[in-house]
């Protein structure tokens, strides 16, 4: 116990001793005095300073008991003195210092009620401050209390004058930012704060050295202030002491009376590093993704030089048919005319199968056109040939009559070859005895057509099927886990989309929805 409080301690028992003893003494004065002299009056009213000296120093029933003490002195005084010969005015008197005694003890046992609840409220606020300040101090959150009444005032003045777009305000006075950064003052500060933006950035005083002038968030959050908005929270720069600039997700929660905008509690979380590997998250997908569509066009190469060494060695047959029916004599026009039309036919082809691989490496959207589904099996599965025959695969087309679509011919082109390309794979690693591909086409409903491709492999299981279309998710040995993600991407790219699962005679089997015509806003 320091001496403090021992000193003080000593003080409030001198004190409640001074008290008690005048209460008491004046108690026995007005007995004495009341009772053993002839002086005429309501002498017992000055029980009443007895009862409020007592209630300096006692507790409630304490109070009590000295008021019922105080009754009981009263009426045996009037007792003794007014035994047998009671008149009305002595009886007015006794009534009137009973009623002046009664009615102040319960104003007293009023008034301590009140001081009890009283300090019971305050002892309750100074806990919840505690709290408060605790969890202000310690949290990992960087947290500011921020004076706006100054700046809030400002504004409010400037709406009064009709000012309502402050942007458009703003750039008519270039002063107007610095003037709105200076009205604003940091109350307190927690330790993250101070971390963040170091002991300057954080401290008590004007936020000039962390606002990073110019910034449109700040516009943002002064218009929030003046239109009353009772929340801000974005995305803003703000400069730490040592001149770094960090991204921060700010939050503000502005109060509903005004009175209180002198302590506005104002909290940062550094973003900047997550931005950052969003950012590289995001290129690196893209690159990924730019990568694997490379990978893909290279897997479909000797594809490709098969397929063109057909048109171009039927173009040198009938090259050199041409030449023969030339050297006849007389020479064959007709027949020359036919092999040069064959020519004319097998060049367009070599040149349609150049211009789709392009396509699918180019960086720009293909362009819509009718796509007949039936077309787009028989080119696909030319372009397939070699690969088909290689592994012995056979194909199976049961294609209803479907509606053309309005799609971009090479991306659906290049979602069927990965999907018949997996299924040759599957079947190749279980070393399949049956190697069919069936390929099938339904009509939907009057705004969707379905492509199907089923394989006669093992199927898929359920632990591969949770992820079979996510990114880097892959079952093959040397696979990137790209492919069926990029297909599922192509297709709801266009407002399609993209199934896998199982068929109940065994086999996987993927299906492709396909808008007839496609919305607007995916074209």
């Amino acid at each position: 116990m320091t001496s403090t409080m021992f000193r003080s301690r000593v003080a409030d028992g001198a004190h409640n001793l001074i008290f008690g003893l005048s209460a008491l003494a004046l108690a026995g004065a007005v007995f004495y005095v009341d009772t053993f002299t002839n002086i005429e009056g309501a002498i017992a009213v000055l029980y009443v300073v007895a009862t409020l000296l007592a209630a300096q120093v006692t507790t409630r029933i304490g109070l009590i008991v000295a008021a019922a003490c105080y009754t009981v002195l009263t009426l045996f005084s009037y007792a003794i003195t007014h035994f047998g010969d009671a008149d009305l005015q002595s009886m007015i008197r006794l009534i009137g210092a009973l009623a002046a005694l009664i009615v102040t003890t319960m104003l007293l046992l009023k008034t301590e009620t009140a001081r009890l609840t009283l300090v019971s409220i305050n002892s309750a606020l100074k806990e919840s401050e505690a709290r408060y300040r605790s969890i202000f101090d310690r949290t990992r959150v960087a947290l500011w209390e921020r004076d706006y009444s100054k700046l809030r005032a400002y504004l409010m003045q400037l709406k009064a004058e009709g000012v309502q777009d402050l942007k458009a305000y703003a750039r008519a006075n270039t002063n107007f930012l610095d003037h709105c950064t200076g009205l604003i003052t940091v109350v307190a500060s927690n330790e993250a704060a101070r971390e963040m933006l170091g002991p300057e950035g954080a401290s008590f005083g004007a936020l000039r050295r962390s606002i990073i002038p110019g910034q449109e968030k700040f516009l943002n959050l002064l218009q929030v202030i003046m239109d009353g908005g009772k929340v801000f929270e974005d995305k803003v720069e703000a400069r730490a002491d040592n001149g770094e600039e960090k991204l921060v997700l700010l939050s503000i929660s502005f109060p509903e009376d005004p009175a209180a905008f002198n302590r506005v509690v104002v909290s940062m979380v550094d973003v900047t590093q997550r931005e950052l590997a969003l950012k590289a998250l995001a290129e690196a997908q893209a690159e990924l993704a730019k990568a694997s569509k490379a990978a893909t066009i290279g897997a479909l190469s000797a594809s490709l030089a098969h397929e063109l060494n057909q048109p171009l060695g039927a173009i040198v047959v009938n090259a050199q048919t041409l030449l023969r029916w030339l050297d006849r004599d007389p020479p064959d026009l007709q027949a020359v005319s036919r092999s040069a039309e064959r020519i004319i036919r097998d060049s367009q082809r070599a040149s349609e199968i150049i211009q789709n691989t392009r396509s699918l490496l180019s960086h720009e959207s293909g362009k819509l056109e009718p796509v007949s589904v039936n077309d787009l099996f028989g080119e696909t599965l030319a372009l397939m040939e070699h690969e088909l025959q290689r592994s012995a695969t056979a194909v199976n087309i049961q294609a209803e009559s479907t509606p053309t679509v309005i799609a971009v011919k090479v991306e659906l082109q290049q979602v069927l070859i990965n999907l018949i390309s997996n299924a040759i794979q599957a079947m190749d690693e279980a070393s399949s005895a049956e190697r069919v591909i069936t390929l099938s086409t339904d009509h939907l409903d009057s705004e969707r057509i379905s492509v199907r491709v089923r394989d006669t492999g093992p199927g898929i299981t359920d632990q591969v099927k949770e992820k079979l279309f996510s990114p880097f998710f892959t079952t093959k040995t040397f696979g990137m886990g790209m492919g069926l993600s990029i297909c599922r991407s192509t297709l709801e790219a266009r407002g399609g989309k993209l199934e896998g699962g199982n068929h109940p005679d065994g086999g996987a089997m993927f299906e492709m929805h396909l808008l007839i015509k496609p919305e607007m806003a995916h074209a």
